[in-house]
């Protein structure tokens, strides 16, 4: 433990006051003092003996409070006989009030050696009561570093044994933060924990503290003592300990019960029937006492079958696998192994190395154990905050971080799911990342990121990263549109998960117990989930509108963008998502003038697939069968129908400048298309004319007419059309086959006229 001391302020034994000294004469079997007018020749034999062993006592307090020097026991028979008689008075009948403040001061102070030191701490047994003062007393001595490390164990174990004991408890109370500092202290953290666990209030449990106890975790792994403190505080406030901790602990803190429990008990059994005090404190303090009632059975122990109740366990867990030997990871080797000794794996203290494991990764997925999710969360999160490479100045460590990263990505794949610990890190970080270091794998990442609430994802992600989207390069933009649709995919792939453990109860209750892993479920109702991919959608498309008009409309960036909305169209049939988002007209109007034959034939796919889907709700809605929970509304279809308005006027009717209805959409007057020179402008952008299928219409026309080289595209009419048409399906322009077949096959020939998916 670390000490801080000044040679300008040493600390002085605190003087026990002259009449502490002084009034022992009170501290009889009976409890109280002689009457003033009682003559000696009347004593009896026992007043005579219990004034001996008063004096004797007094005289060894003021030898011990008066000694100076490392005096050594063997040297001194004075300091044997003065400890020997407190020792035999405490063993026997304990000590009074007044005595603990010297012994404690004496025994902390350092001035005697370890050994005299660890018999006085150990001679500690009250008979009554022990006072506040005298304990606050005896801290204030940790502070000067006049005691060794062990000395302190030894004094904290006594101080957690007679803590019931102890009359008032308010200024240790005020103490709590000076504990609560200890905690760095590897050797003084588990005692540390379970007086804190004695100590702590609703007011105790802060945030700063909490970090604390999870930067411990992390370092320490699953420790009892640190997760008996978390769950206290988790109990106090929820809203503070978001982790999910494990509920089946046979027991959260070693025994520190020492020599003192026995001796209080026999002391307690001779004077149970005088001093009810006694009928009232609790001396099973191997166990600290609950704060709740649902908590009793798993944190009390009776203390006379503690031992009992181990064994039995281990018995069962004999039982149940037949074997109780342990079987290290270090030997596994095929996953044969894995199966046969799945029940008695050991798990690695370096929890790190699970990551590497694939062998382990399924034992982490098979078994479902939330302390390995723990140990994992609160170790990566540790590691991937030290590590960081924008806070590292050292170049050399970049790439080892990078390797670390691409790891972590690679363990959320083989689990399909993401790590909380890394959620926590990005929304941290992605305020501070340059969009350079680690691009590759802080994008992988962000695609595992869990669903969680709007709040979280518009500060924490949504608004860092809309700053690096349209301040960055073209390509970048094209791997943020990347990664956010592999990231609507995960979450669609959650849902679909869920909704397949709703089916079964005991998949479902299996499911539900990793929130420390994963928070997939985090939203767990139906539209929880749909507002937060809504909230996705509508995100990806205000950036993309943005960044069309940035990058001029680029065919790469457009590719990406309707490579997201393909995931999108299809939300309600492949994924069971009662959603449908249609793209923003920024969207939609570029794609459908694009001048790259791949867009525009994404677009048409996409408008194909946005039709099977609306066509499947509105049967859905209009069947009796099946109650939705969710509808679209008309606004969807009204949409869509105006969308497909647009399409088929342009690419089949030759009239979407008189027939776009959208608000943002392409209708001009006949007066002013013709101020623009361009003679044939309402065949502009049909199947023949378009600009992203004019050199289609080129090359039919060269193996359709090879002798002429006009390029008379009027030809293409009538039954040329239709040659036309198949051969724009052979050049594998599939998207544009199902939305004509789909949507344009029932127009008349005769009128050319389109006809909306009333639906």
């Amino acid at each position: 433990m670390q000490r801080r001391h000044t040679s300008e302020t040493q600390k002085q034994p605190l003087q026990v006051p002259k009449k502490n000294q002084t009034d022992l004469s009170a501290w009889r079997k009976e409890g109280k003092a002689d009457p003033p007018g009682s003559k000696q020749n009347e004593q009896s034999p026992q007043s005579q003996e219990d004034d001996s062993k008063e004096d004797s006592l007094e005289h060894a307090l003021s030898f011990l409070e008066k000694a100076q020097g490392k005096v050594s026991l063997k040297k001194s028979s004075t300091l044997q006989k003065h400890l020997s008689t407190v020792e035999s008075i405490a063993l026997e009948r304990g000590l009074p009030p007044e005595a603990f403040n010297v012994l404690l001061n004496v025994a902390l102070s350092g001035k005697l050696a370890d050994t005299v030191n660890t018999r006085l701490l150990k001679s500690l047994i009250p008979a009554s009561v022990i006072p506040e003062d005298s304990v606050v007393s005896s801290i204030s001595w940790l502070c000067v570093g006049k005691c060794s490390d062990n000395i302190q164990l030894l004094f904290l174990r006594w101080l957690i044994t007679v803590f019931d004991f102890i009359d008032h408890k308010e200024q240790i109370h005020a103490l709590y933060g000076f504990f609560f500092s200890f905690l760095q202290d590897e050797k003084m953290c588990p005692f540390v924990c379970h007086l804190l666990y004695l100590l702590t209030r609703k007011d105790n449990v802060k945030p700063f503290r909490i970090r604390r106890l999870l930067d411990l975790q992390s370092k320490m792994g699953m420790q009892s003592y640190l997760q008996a403190l978390l769950s206290l505080y988790k109990l106090f406030c929820p809203e503070l300990v978001t982790i999910t901790l494990p509920g089946k602990t046979k027991t959260f803190f070693k025994n520190s019960d020492g020599p003192w429990k026995a001796a209080i008990n026999t002391i307690r059994r001779r004077n149970q029937e005088n001093s009810p005090v006694y009928q009232l404190l609790p001396l099973g303090t191997a166990q600290p006492p609950s704060r709740k009632r649902k908590w009793n059975n798993q944190l009390t122990l009776p203390a006379s079958s503690a031992n009992q109740h181990y064994l039995k366990a281990d018995r069962e867990k004999c039982d149940l696998y037949g074997t109780n030997e342990i079987f290290p990871v270090e030997q596994l080797q095929t996953f044969a192994q894995l199966l046969e000794n799945i029940h008695c794996l050991e798990f690695p203290s370096q929890v790190g190395s699970i990551l590497t494991n694939p062998l382990l990764l399924h034992y982490m997925n098979c078994v479902r154990d939330e302390s390995i999710y723990l140990r994992l969360y609160y170790w990566m999160g540790q590691a991937l905050q030290e590590e960081c490479a924008w806070y590292v100045t050292d170049k050399e460590q970049h790439e080892e971080f990078k390797e670390f990263l691409e790891t972590v990505y690679k363990s959320q794949c083989f689990l399909q799911e993401g790590f909380s610990s890394c959620e926590e890190f990005l929304y941290k970080n992605l305020p501070l990342w340059d969009g350079f270091c680690c691009r590759s794998q802080i994008l992988k990442l962000m695609s595992w990121i869990p669903l969680s609430n709007f709040s979280e994802l518009k500060s924490h992600l949504f608004d860092p990263l809309a700053q690096l989207f349209l301040t960055s390069s073209l390509y970048f933009k094209c791997s943020i549109l990347e990664s956010l649709k592999e990231l609507l995919q995960n979450w669609l792939n959650w849902h679909v998960a869920h909704l397949e453990a709703e089916g079964d109860s005991q998949a479902h209750s299996r499911v539900c117990t990793d929130a420390v892993l994963c928070h997939c479920c985090r939203n767990t109702t139906l539209s929880g989930q749909v507002n937060m991919v809504a909230e996705l959608v509508h995100f990806v498309g205000r950036v993309s509108t943005a960044a069309l008009h940035l990058e001029k409309n680029s065919s790469l960036l457009m590719y990406f963008i309707l490579d997201f909305y393909e995931t999108v169209c299809d939300m309600y049939i492949k994924y069971d998502l009662p959603l449908l988002i249609l793209p923003p007209a920024g969207v939609f109007y570029p794609a459908l003038l694009s001048m790259d034959p791949v867009n525009l034939n994404q677009l048409c796919y996409i408008m194909y697939r946005y039709r099977t889907n609306l066509v499947a709700a509105k049967e859905n809605e209009q069947s009796k069968k099946k109650i939705l929970q969710f509808r679209f509304s008309s606004q969807t279809y009204q949409e869509y129908n105006q969308y497909l308005t647009a399409m088929v006027g342009c690419l089949w009717t030759s009239s979407m400048f008189q027939k776009d209805t959208h608000p943002q959409g392409l209708c001009m007057d006949d007066e002013l298309l013709k101020k623009t020179g361009v003679q044939e402008f309402k065949n502009s952008f049909n199947i023949v004319y378009h600009p992203a299928m004019l050199g289609y219409a080129v090359f039919f026309m060269k193996q359709a007419w090879p002798d002429d080289k006009t390029f008379n595209f009027s030809l293409i009419k009538g039954k040329r059309w239709n040659w036309y048409l198949e051969y724009l399906y052979a050049q594998g322009l599939s998207g544009l086959k199902v939305f004509i077949e789909s949507s344009i096959n029932r127009v008349s020939q005769a009128a050319h006229r389109a006809e909306s998916v009333q639906v």
